[in-house]
């Protein structure tokens, strides 16, 4: 295995790590006292810029030797989990958009493991990302453990949100 294929997955198991960290001490504590359907706003806001992976299809950007089936799975596959995302947004808080959540995290969690598999399968190598590096050592990740977290969310019994209540004495913001 090239060096650069070595730091590359060297690279998206720091982010994993740290996302999980992240995820785990900021962002779970907060999500974990709303309602399912505010649980999943920001979360489906956050997949809606998955837009970005159309950068996979813009000469220059890529080297002109990325894989194309790997170029267009992972920029079509993501603008269609960008798509259900929004659709999803625009569906809660009701059975409709419970339900679009289900349909976008399966189709979304399955584009990300797939564009993995299209990258190993055409012989992709990190360096002929060019400037996308960012979207599968940074972004990647983070999709991948927000994934998980929706699907907790929804397979939760609902439950009404927690108000939390300020200490007595606490200054009010």
């Amino acid at each position: 295995m090239p060096q650069q294929m070595i730091l590359f997955f060297v690279s998206i198991a720091f982010s994993l790590v740290a996302w999980g960290i992240v995820t785990r001490r900021y962002i779970w504590p907060e999500l974990r006292v709303r309602s399912r359907e505010e649980a999943l706003r920001p979360l489906l806001m956050l997949h809606s810029f998955r837009y970005i992976g159309l950068s996979f299809l813009v000469p220059g950007v890529v080297s002109a030797d990325l894989p194309s089936g790997f170029a267009h799975w992972a920029a079509y596959g993501d603008i269609v989990a960008a798509t259900l995302a929004l659709v999803s947004l625009l569906l809660l808080p009701g059975a409709a958009g419970i339900a679009a959540t289900w349909v976008f995290n399966f189709v979304g969690l399955a584009d990300l493991l797939s564009a993995f598999y299209q990258a190993g399968r055409g012989g992709m190598l990190a360096g002929q990302l060019g400037a996308t590096f960012f979207l599968p050592t940074l972004i990647v990740p983070l999709l991948l453990i927000t994934h998980g977290v929706i699907f907790r969310i929804l397979l939760q019994t609902q439950r009404e949100p927690v108000v939390r209540q300020r200490p007595v004495g606490a200054v009010l913001d």
